[in-house]
């Protein structure tokens, strides 16, 4: 193997360590954004619930009422149709009539309302039967995800410290002036640092390398950087086995 082929491999097996040690801080990072999340969609639904139950308690305290102001319109009606019997004359008489048709009128409307406030009180009782199920079982991820989270961290913080470990080892096998550029682009540039070209196109940034750029990482004669992304890359070709 070729001297530039051999740092090629050293510098794909830093890279999987960093792989890993990208993967662990990332769940260490995104570990207590997940509980923040899985807090806020909590606290959310209880929110939903309670204005749910808020809305629920108004249109009882309406559905009361229509019922208090039925049963009023019943008793006028009835009081109604008792002095219509008693009317002397013809004037008196379409005067008591009128005044029924009017609280008939009434009395159908507010029965109307009285239906339609019924049955959107059945469709929010459905509403918040399902947030309440969706509550229950946000809490109790919460919970799971709260009793495991110390664990799940410890782990990540020895899984961090073996993997630094490893890396150092894995570094000291690298020459010095070759590692100090694989760490230069690493600092300043996002994960991954070095990556392979396939049919003329780097896998960090997506975009064709110029065709001589191409024909000297073929050749395998020197390391080179991607003239559009500067991350150190080389033909997939030359180690496929690796790359898988």
């Amino acid at each position: 193997m070729s001297l530039y082929l051999k740092q090629i491999e050293q510098l794909i097996s830093l890279q999987r360590v960093d792989d890993e040690i990208h993967t662990v801080r990332q769940e260490l990072d995104n570990t207590p954004r997940e509980l923040e999340a899985l807090r806020a969609r909590s606290a959310q639904l209880e929110e939903d619930g309670s204005r749910l139950q808020d809305k629920i308690a108004h249109l009882r305290d309406q559905e009361k009422r229509l019922g208090l102001e039925l049963e009023d319109d019943s008793a006028r009606l009835k009081k109604s149709k008792g002095k219509l019997m008693q009317v002397e004359n013809t004037r008196e008489y379409h005067a008591m009539v009128r005044e029924m048709d009017s609280l008939e009128r009434v009395q159908r409307s507010r029965g109307e309302d009285r239906t339609a406030l019924a049955e959107e009180l059945a469709r929010q009782a459905v509403l918040l039967e399902e947030v309440e199920e969706r509550c229950a079982a946000a809490k109790t991820e919460l919970e799971a995800f709260e009793a495991g989270m110390q664990t799940r961290l410890e782990s990540a913080r020895d899984s961090l410290d073996k993997l630094q470990i490893k890396r150092e080892q894995t570094g000291r096998e690298i020459p010095a002036p070759v590692f100090d550029r694989y760490e230069f682009i690493r600092e300043r540039l996002e994960h991954p640092v070095i990556v392979p070209v396939s049919e003329g196109v780097c896998s960090g940034c997506n975009i064709a390398i110029p065709p001589q750029n191409y024909i000297e990482l073929q050749k395998a004669s020197q390391i080179l950087s991607c003239p559009n992304c500067q991350r150190l890359m080389f033909w997939d070709r030359h180690f496929t086995p690796a790359v898988e």
